[in-house]
């Protein structure tokens, strides 16, 4: 495994953290994004996007989540291609592919992922929502939470059960239009990657054509963890480099700060916390590669996915927390990003699938 950069990876990899960084702090991100390559970097050249494999896109991601200073934008936008834009790239019909997904990559639609509900977090064969055949069409009927871009998403990716006694072998995976008949959104606000537009999707007798079904009748579970694969690893590169990034913040804090007429780096209570969370930092990086490289290879990757997911969002729990720490009044003032830094990370502890699921697959492949 090369543990190295290629120089035109490097390139790529300085070309978006630069680009990035520079955004305006204003609603033309989003189009910047897709200009950027970013909303399709994984989808495939002829539906739009830069056709590129785990490896490349996470380290593009990581770049993303570096350079840009607003991690809920990251965020929606990572959630619109690894939950959304994937898994129609993957399991769309071509006909299907061909008319949604250049407008995804491109920033002209927005798309959203339905598969949470009240009841049913982590739990896929929980899920209440159903979808009923009725001639040419599916008849969706439930309720969907926390689903990220749904106030402004013009298509969602939507679970629903088609055979409910069957559990997460009955899940079946629609493409829904946000125009179609019967689909409400609630918007709510979030304290976490609070810039992320986020809502409640009711479906009520809501008709989607049968050529929407991602994948076939019952196979929704198959579609919702092929997304993962994508989300646990490209995703959390992006918070990777957000820890990144904060802690070279903490650096050059403990450089620049002086407390009884030396630096505070000095003192070992500093210098080792921050030697400590480098080490884990790198680790992260290590597992995430390796997980990504194995993916590109079409190789089982269980456990390495979940032990990226795993150490990726706890180091950056733990890097955020050694900040608010370390910069003291400078970390809790309003605008020091710090505290909304802390919140984001403890959130990557849950979505995608909790640390205790994580835990439980890596038991799961791991022979005692």
């Amino acid at each position: 495994m090369d543990l190295g950069w290629q120089a035109a990876t490097q390139a790529e990899h300085d070309r978006i953290r630069a680009e990035v960084a520079a955004w305006p702090d204003d609603r033309s991100r989003w189009r910047r994004a897709g200009h950027a390559g970013l909303l399709g970097y994984s989808v495939p050249v002829a539906h739009g996007g830069s056709g590129r494999g785990f490896l490349d896109t996470a380290r593009a991601m990581e770049a993303f989540g570096a350079g840009c200073a607003d991690m809920g934008l990251v965020f929606a936008a990572l959630a619109h291609l690894f939950a959304c834009a994937m898994p129609i790239a993957e399991h769309g019909t071509p006909a299907v592919r061909d008319r949604v997904l250049p407008r995804l990559s491109s920033g002209e639609w927005v798309g959203a992922n339905a598969i949470t509900e009240a009841d049913a977090g982590s739990d896929v064969g929980a899920l209440r929502a159903t979808a009923r055949r009725a001639g040419d069409h599916y008849v969706l009927d439930g309720v969907k939470t926390f689903v990220s871009n749904a106030p402004l998403a013009d298509v969602l990716v939507v679970y629903a059960s088609t055979e409910p006694a069957f559990g997460h072998l009955g899940v079946t995976a629609f493409i829904v239009p946000r125009d179609a008949p019967g689909l409400s959104v609630e918007p709510f606000d979030k304290a976490v990657l609070a810039t992320c537009p986020a809502g409640e999707v009711r479906l009520t007798a809501c008709r989607v054509p049968a050529d929407h079904v991602l994948g076939a009748p019952g196979r929704g579970a198959a579609v919702f963890q092929s997304a993962m694969r994508w989300e646990r690893t490209c995703l959390f590169a992006a918070f990777l480099g957000r820890a990144d990034r904060l802690l070279a913040r903490c650096a050059a804090h403990a450089r620049e700060h002086r407390r009884f007429g030396r630096p505070i780096g000095a003192n070992q209570a500093v210098s080792h916390g921050l030697a400590r969370l480098r080490v884990r930092l790198e680790a992260a990086r290590l597992l995430l590669w390796r997980a990504c490289a194995r993916l590109d290879r079409a190789e089982r990757a269980v456990f390495d996915v979940a032990a990226a997911k795993l150490a990726v969002s706890e180091v950056a729990v733990d890097v955020a927390a050694f900040a608010l720490r370390l910069l003291g009044g400078a970390g809790v003032r309003a605008g020091s990003g710090v505290t909304q830094d802390l919140l984001d990370a403890m959130a990557a502890t849950t979505f995608s699938g909790t640390t205790e699921m994580q835990l439980e697959q890596i038991a799961g492949e791991t022979a005692w």
